[in-house]
């Protein structure tokens, strides 16, 4: 048996090209979306600290919540949940995921950031089931996962820091339009269920909706719930409610999921044409 050789010729170029589009990809989105949208920035002489103590607890949590769902996810599936999963009643996982979903979620906000056991064990239920719904995704290629979480950090990144530097509260007049945008969203993912599939048109125009569509509300929830995030340190400093990290990053975790979902169909679609 050889021993492992390090990485020279060909491979090492093809790693650093792809370190460097990586980074050209994150850096010129933040550039590009700040310029776009972020034209009118904060006028009180930037964060003040317990925002910004705030907001990097609620993105610590969230990077927390994601890594669960990838390590549990990661382990479901090399048990064969994934494909108990597959060849269960679609309907069956629809609402059965819902219910857990919901009901986990619903119970970690209902919970007094104080009661500090329930409240975790809730938010690692939730992102358990999160987990168990997804695990499916890991019979995709680990590069075009990887490609995928790339692109959904940018993604996101880059909305976080324009949301973060706007002007107070510029962005969250955008959540009852966003409302009506997820529901469109969620309608149209579920037309395969119940169209036939000889309606190919409508399926191809259903599925843009959800892809695309997808992307941009997803990406305006981001812009939202950090805009949210920083109204709310501003009202747990005048003590009007209580800091709850953990209750925002849950917001965040489900905007990450979305996009990312959709980046990974999106990449496959692509490859596949090749």
């Amino acid at each position: 048996m050889q021993p492992a050789s390090p990485i020279t010729g060909p491979n090492a170029g093809n790693l650093s090209q792809r370190l460097l589009y990586g980074a050209g990809i994150v850096g010129g989105t933040i550039i590009a979306t700040n310029l776009l949208f972020n034209r009118e920035t904060r006028e009180d002489g930037g964060m003040p600290p317990f925002e910004r103590s705030y907001l990097n607890e609620t993105f610590l949590h969230t990077g927390l919540g994601v890594g669960i769902i990838g390590v549990a996810a990661s382990a479901l599936h090399q048990s064969g949940w994934s494909v108990r999963l597959m060849g269960s009643n679609p309907w069956v996982v629809i609402v059965g995921g819902l219910a857990m979903s919901v009901g986990t979620m619903y119970g970690c906000f209902a919970t007094s950031p104080e009661n500090y056991v329930q409240k975790y064990a809730l938010w690692t239920a939730f992102n358990v089931t999160q987990a168990a719904i997804l695990s499916p995704l890991m019979f995709m290629s680990p590069a075009l996962l990887a490609r995928a979480g790339l692109y959904t950090v940018a993604m996101m990144g880059s909305i976080a820091f324009v949301g973060a530097t706007a002007k107070t509260d510029k962005y969250l007049y955008l959540g009852g339009p966003l409302l009506a945008g997820v529901a469109v969203v969620a309608v149209s993912g579920l037309a395969p269920l119940v169209l036939p599939a000889t309606a190919v048109r409508t399926l191809m125009w259903t599925e843009n909706i959800w892809l695309y569509g997808g992307l941009a509300v997803f990406g305006g929830f981001t812009l939202y719930d950090v805009q949210k995030v920083l109204n709310h340190a501003r009202l747990a400093e005048r003590g009007l409610i209580k800091r709850d990290a953990v209750n925002e990053s849950i917001s965040l975790e489900l905007d990450f999921l979305n996009i990312f979902i959709r980046m990974v169909q999106i990449l496959g679609m692509r490859q596949q044409k090749r």
